[in-house]
């Protein structure tokens, strides 16, 4: 394919990753990146150019030997959950932002220790860029059929370093707090490990299924490959040792690596993410793994003899077989797994070199003094030149030291130097006794160690055919030699180093750690560090200081760097949190800490120590005292806790009393209104009763037809007073329980219609039309039939005594589902209010709006009805219906026993 369609799809590539970015960082579409899928993916930007080809070239020339780099982060994986959820809280709470900070900040925020970490992890990483641009220089030539050039003007790889330079300074600053969240770096990432992926399957799976006849065919075809058995297997001792080391340096990578740092604990949005994590990520390095073999072996047999570079098998096979179209794929898939890494680990270099090197080193004297705009440019600034400086360095090293080394090779020197920083590490998360000095003097000692055996070696392009230096060692000591140092020559170069490199830097970190002291800040926190779940939730509590310190003072340095808003909204959470009062004037440990972990985020943790401490008068703490006040602060964070969950129980029960409370009074009030609507209601037909009774008893002379009708009147009267009585007696027995519910199977629509019967007469003087629709129906239900007759009568009762008269009509309709039977009586008299709808069962409730005369009634009625249908376990409601009227639903359990009349 031509070089410039090759660069219009690069372009149109990366303008793609671009826009997905920009789209990410929108607030709207946080969800895309706070999701654990998307965390998970974005871990395996440890898959890089090197997994994508290096992979294969191992396979095809050295058989199993490239699998201890990914079988060490499967193994690892059951322990990764526990320590990286320790590394995240640590981090989170502190506002890490690199594993400089991190591991300066555990041994005391020593500035050197952070510089010292930086320059180790630039020497280690700025090789492994290179390999990336190697990779795309390789397969870009292989793809377009050019070759390699000198002139750099003419070179595809510079544009292509200075694309991907822009593209991660840009998006990789765009917040000055370097622990803040790159949403967009995060899931572009995360998706360059999907099509990454997707392309290497389908080159499997073309290799395996249509160039050979599936694996047993390419292993019958490989077989016949000179020393392939002796290739494929792990063999003598040594073989295992090898394996060994090789397995050990990729676990430390998982942790150790600027880049997996930095996806794993820097971008992580919390840490429930890790559960889906421990099984996904090593899911996909199974599933890359999958086809390397018969990549490899497909390419050893098409090509065998020709004497190509087999790390560009994956290339060569569908090119060979002229499939123009998965050769591009192969090459965006390589070019994701290139770009990925070097876009997420210039970042994370860049942040390290500007907050461990530039500013405590450089300009942190100029930023006390200028505002907090150009505090902010200044440093942003100089992330973005770090990335962009970076970027370039890292092609000035391919294009010197890298174009005659595999990427295989390339990529181990890379780990072993990084794995000089797994003993301070991983001191510092489970060991107390771990010291500055005695980390300095590992990594120190290991990266010596690991320069001679290694760095130095392949610097200078040597190797066991051409150099008495590798033959024999410096000065014809044989001991001296650095492929076998110290004797140890059952070993290849590379576990070799680990080896030695490892020794002595865990030796050194241990012995002079014990030997010497630290300081009171290191003690202070190895404990925080190693004991974080305890002082997690109230960090600055456990924050050792003593000295004279002014808020003011500090106040000022942190509105040079996080502005004056930002700056009185951290302080008001510090009070509200600690309940301090805002007019102390003077700042104790908690502030201290507090202030420090504020501005580490900008300018790192020894740059936050420095410009603190430029403000504030420290006075030395015996280590005896440090303990016995981390002590006090444990006991002190146990007790706060305590009475926390204290005075939350006791704000629950505050709670519960007050309503509760609320409760009892309303429960009186109602019982006062109770009583006097019950005296109203009594005195009423009582009343009637007395008049008619006293006319009668003191006028003799009355006619005999006005004497029948006083009579009348106090017998109507009184069955009202004993209607009511029986009412409020049955009301009494519900709400106190003492009603008994007597369940029996009947038939719904028999137990309607003779309810129906007696009110005959009522509705045929009102004119009024009743349409029963199931009365062809036999539905079966369990229910008190002579309560179910009382809830029916009541509110039929209620129906007739609102519709109008003439043109009055009620419709009783039961539906059936396989929960509950449905009662609807419905009339098309005046609706009631929507927010009447509950009201109107609460007892002597009477709707206002049914009719401009009170209409006749106890006001009980409903509210008996109510307690009856609760008592079944079912639901009373009433609504409007769409065009007149109301209707009064009521449900029962069904019990399933429908049956239709068969006439």
């Amino acid at each position: 394919m031509s070089s410039l369609g090759i660069l219009i799809i690069l372009g149109l590539y990366v303008s793609l990753l671009f826009l997905i970015a920009h789209w990410a960082e929108k607030k709207q579409h946080y969800k895309w990146t706070n999701n654990p899928y998307i965390y998970s993916l974005s871990l395996a930007v440890y898959c890089t150019a090197w997994t994508y080809y290096g992979s294969i070239g191992v396979a095809a020339n050295s058989g199993l030997s490239y699998l201890p780099i990914y079988i060490g982060p499967i193994m690892i994986i059951p322990a990764w959950m526990l320590i990286l959820k320790k590394i995240i809280q640590i981090s989170k709470v502190n506002k890490i932002s690199s594993i400089a900070d991190f591991i300066s900040l555990r041994y005391g925020n020593s500035r050197f220790l952070g510089a010292l970490v930086t320059l180790v992890c630039v020497i280690g990483i700025l090789p492994y860029i290179a390999l990336q641009l190697k990779s795309i220089s390789d397969t870009f030539h292989i793809v377009t059929g050019t070759q390699s050039t000198e002139n750099i003007f003419l070179d595809t790889t510079t544009y292509v370093c200075l694309a991907l330079g822009i593209f991660a300074s840009y998006y990789g600053t765009r917040y000055v707090d370097a622990s803040e969240k790159r949403r967009g770096i995060v899931l572009a990432v995360a998706i360059e490990s999907i099509l990454k992926l997707l392309f290497f399957l389908i080159l499997g799976i073309y290799v395996t299924y249509f160039v050979f006849n599936g694996f047993e065919d390419i292993y019958n075809q490989a077989v016949t490959i000179a020393d392939f058995k002796k290739k494929n297997t792990i063999g003598s001792i040594e073989n295992a040792l090898n394996w060994f080391f090789l397995c050990l340096v990729s676990m430390f990578a998982m942790f150790l690596l600027p880049r997996q740092f930095h996806t794993s604990i820097v971008e992580n949005n919390h840490s429930k993410h890790i559960k889906t994590a421990i099984w996904l990520f090593p899911l996909y390095l199974i599933l890359f793994n999958v086809f390397v073999f018969p990549i490899a072996w497909g390419g050893s047999i098409l090509f065998q003899g020709q004497n190509l570079n087999s790390d560009t098998y994956s290339l060569l096979i569908p090119q060979y077989f002229n499939n123009n179209t998965l050769t591009v794929l192969v090459f965006l898939g390589g070019f994701s797994a290139a770009i990925s890494m070097i876009i997420v680990s210039s970042i994370a270099l860049a942040t390290m070199v500007s907050n461990n090197l530039l500013i405590p080193y450089g300009f942190i004297g100029s930023l006390e003094n200028k505002q907090q705009r150009e505090n902010t440019r200044r440093i942003v600034n100089s992330r973005k030149i770090g990335i962009l400086c970076l970027t370039i360095l890292s092609y000035i090293i391919y294009k010197i030291f890298i174009l005659d080394y595999s990427l295989y090779s390339i990529g181990l020197v890379s780990f072993v130097v990084i794995a000089q920083l797994a003993p301070a590490f991983f001191g510092a998360l489970f060991w107390r006794r771990g010291s500055t000095k005695g980390a300095i003097s590992g990594i120190v000692i290991g990266f010596l160690i690991c320069s001679y055996t290694l760095i130095i070696p392949f610097a200078l392009g040597l190797n066991e055919n051409n150099s008495s230096f590798i033959q024999n060692g410096p000065w014809e000591i044989e001991h001296l030699k650095p492929f076998a140092l110290f004797g140890l020559n059952y070993l290849d170069p590379i576990p070799q180093a680990v080896f030695w490199s490892l020794f002595f830097n865990s030796i050194i970190y241990l012995t002079v750690s014990v030997s010497f002291k630290g300081n009171y800040r290191e003690r202070n926190y190895a404990e925080m560090f190693v004991d974080i779940d305890k002082y997690s939730g109230h960090l600055e509590n456990a924050f050792v200081w003593k000295g004279t310190a002014y808020i003011a003072d500090i106040q000022i340095i942190l509105e040079r760097f996080l502005g004056v808003v930002r700056t009185q909204r951290a302080l008001e959470l510090f009070h509200r949190k600690y309940n301090i009062d805002k007019n102390i004037v003077t700042a104790d440990a908690r502030f201290i800490k507090f202030a420090e972990n504020l501005l580490t985020g900008h300018i790192g943790t020894s740059s936050s120590k420095i410009l603190i401490a430029s403000v504030v008068k420290e006075e030395k703490i015996a280590l005896p005292e440090v303990l016995r006040i981390l002590e006090e602060s444990q006991e002190n964070i146990i007790v706060n806790k305590k009475l926390t969950e204290t005075t939350h129980a006791l704000q629950k029960t505050s709670e519960q009393l007050q309503v509760a409370n609320l409760k009892l009074l309303k429960k009186d009030a109602q019982k006062n209104e109770f009583l006097d609507t019950v005296t109203h209601e009594l005195r009423t037909p009582i009343t009637a009763i007395r008049a008619a009774s006293e006319i009668l008893f003191e006028d003799e002379a009355i006619p005999s037809e006005l004497r029948q009708q006083f009579l009348q009147n106090i017998i109507s009267e009184s069955d009202r007073l004993n209607r009511l009585i029986d009412k409020i007696l049955d009301l009494e027995k519900f709400e106190t329980g003492k009603q008994k519910i007597y369940l029996s199977k009947n038939n719904l629509v028999q137990t309607i219609t003779k309810t129906l019967h007696p009110l005959q007469h009522i509705i045929q003087s009102k004119n009024i039309q009743i349409e029963f629709k199931n009365q062809a129906t036999v539905i079966r239900a369990f229910y008190d039939e002579e309560r179910m007759v009382q809830v029916v009568h009541n509110l039929v009762s209620n129906a007739l005594k609102f519709c109008p008269n003439p043109n009055g009509k009620i419709t009783i309709s039961i539906n059936e589902n396989p929960s509950s039977v449905l009662v609807s009586i419905q009339n098309n008299g005046t609706k009631i209010n929507e927010e009447e709808y509950e009201a109107i069962f609460d007892k002597f409730y009477q709707s206002k709006n049914q009719n401009i005369k009170k209409p006749v009634g106890s006001g009980l009625g409903l509210a008996i009805c109510k307690q009856i249908i609760e008592h079944h376990k079912g639901k009373i409601w009433a609504e409007n219906t769409k065009d007149e009227g109301v209707t009064f639903n009521f449900t029962l359990p069904n019990y399933n026993t429908s049956e239709t009349i068969i006439p």
